[in-house]
């Protein structure tokens, strides 16, 4: 009997790859758990024919999900670590998903330079902070970085899902999030702190959006329009 080739969780094929899934990334996909409370609420939030922008595609879990269980009219996906790519469109291809677009770049307030992200031995431990575990570096990528207003201008998403360790208390504030029906966002206060947490409330409120608890948990928080 040949081997199955992929774990399985909330439906979705998922390839046994040992450099990305492994330890409690594995586990927590076997239980069903990984990215739990963000997952319920994305497929609460997102409807057939949205237009769904994520931040942070992370191994393309969630992109997948969105894909798979919902008739969405496509999803842009964004995630800075160059060695997520090959895994993220892996796991598209296993779930016969063909509405994503990922871009190997991250989002900015405007234009501008290429900026170093740092690869560690964990893909969770990689990030744009160096000074974190700089012992821990076995890389360094320069990553391209696109135009927030730019985006949302094109692609008029209906729905935001983010989860960018911390950088939503910078991004989020600079854009015109009016566009919005929803979003789904994975606060970070151990790194945002109190200042950081409320520029993202305000940033969705200008936008006319409102924290909508039913559908929040913890750090995970959903806001929407018009309820």
């Amino acid at each position: 009997m040949t081997a199955d080739p992929f774990l399985r969780s909330r439906g979705l094929k998922i390839p046994k790859d040992g450099t990305i899934v492994r330890g409690r990334i594995r586990g927590a996909l076997k239980s069903g758990g990984y990215e739990g409370k963000e997952a319920e609420a994305v497929l609460k939030v997102v409807t057939g024919g949205d237009r769904v922008l994520e931040l942070g595609a992370g191994i393309g879990y969630m992109s997948t999900l969105i894909a798979s269980k919902r008739p969405v009219d496509r999803v842009v996906s964004y995630e800075a670590n160059p060695a997520l790519i090959p895994f993220i469109h892996a796991m598209h291809a296993a779930n016969d998903v063909t509405n994503v677009t990922v871009h190997n770049a991250l989002l900015s307030d405007g234009p501008g330079d290429p900026v170093p992200f740092y690869v560690r031995q964990s893909f969770l431990s990689s990030s744009m902070d160096r000074e974190s575990d700089p012992d821990g570096i076995v890389a360094t990528e320069m990553v391209a970085r696109h135009d927030i207003h730019a985006v949302l201008a094109e692609l008029r998403p209906q729905v935001l899902v983010c989860d960018i360790e911390g950088a939503e208390a910078r991004l989020l504030p600079a854009a015109d999030l009016s566009c919005l029906r929803a979003a789904v966002i994975e606060l970070h206060p151990q790194w945002i702190g109190q200042a950081g947490v409320q520029a993202v409330f305000d940033a969705f409120h200008r936008g006319g959006l409102t924290y909508f608890p039913r559908w929040s948990d913890a750090k995970v928080v959903c806001f929407r329009k018009g309820w």
